[in-house]
């Protein structure tokens, strides 16, 4: 039996913090009602449906890129290495994966798993709208642990994303160790 696996990822639009993929395969006979693109979600909705997905799901897999793998190798290609890590840590390696997005990473050839990008996917594939939740969820309680560490950002709030707040922040206090060095707004120069 071939099943179906989602992965989406967040956190590329970010000044701080890894970028976070989620694969996610979900029991067809045991459907998880309410799933949709995180963005649409409440936080409470998404950290409900996070522990039904975790619960229920055939599979369901993170996979990261840090800040400095960013910094490294750019933000595309830290993206794609996070999907790569999320899609490999599949148990069940008789899959088609469908990626939200116009790109699907490089995997290992062995594996010879079959992959299709779909723009809008999250909207389109539950399994998808499901990697969605997995991935927002986990970077953003990451970003809240990184708030108890350098709590003048905001990322409690802002999740390390370019607010006002977080740029004034940089302003006053500098970039912290998990700033991507390589996104540089203005205000770094």
């Amino acid at each position: 039996m071939q099943y179906l696996a989602g992965v989406d990822e967040v956190g590329r639009g970010c000044l701080a913090g890894p970028v976070i993929s989620s694969a996610v395969i979900l029991d067809q006979d045991n459907p998880i009602i309410g799933l949709r693109d995180s963005k649409l979600l409440s936080k409470k909705r998404r950290d409900e449906l996070f522990t039904i997905i975790r619960s229920k799901s055939i599979d369901c897999t993170i996979g990261s890129a840090s800040h400095t793998d960013i910094d490294r190798i750019n933000i595309l290609n830290a993206t794609m290495l996070s999907m790569k890590r999320a899609i490999e840590k599949l148990k069940n390696k008789n899959i088609k994966v469908y990626i939200d997005g116009n790109q699907c990473p490089e995997i290992n050839n062995k594996l010879q798993i079959k992959m299709e990008s779909k723009i809008g996917g999250d909207k389109l594939f539950p399994c998808i709208s499901a990697a969605s939740i997995i991935a927002k969820v986990t970077r953003d309680r990451y970003m809240i642990k990184m708030h108890l560490i350098y709590p003048d950002y905001g990322f409690d709030r802002n999740k390390g994303y370019p607010t006002k707040e977080h740029l004034d922040a940089i302003l006053i206090h500098g970039p912290t160790p998990i700033h991507r060095l390589t996104f540089k707004p203005e205000l770094y120069d």
